[in-house]
């Protein structure tokens, strides 16, 4: 239990910096950004099979 809450308070996780980085690269839009940075590790999987 203690480690969840450690992942929570260390901030965002690796799957949505890698979500926000692949939409910035794709979109430059910092609103798409966000969108798929709370989608996070959906949003990597779906680039992978996408592109």
């Amino acid at each position: 239990m203690s480690l969840r809450f450690e992942t929570i308070k260390t901030g965002i996780s690796f799957g949505t910096a890698l979500a926000i980085v692949i939409s910035w690269s794709m979109n430059q839009s910092v609103l798409w950004a966000i969108i798929h940075g709370i989608f996070s590790w959906f949003y990597v999987i779906y680039y992978v099979i996408r592109y």
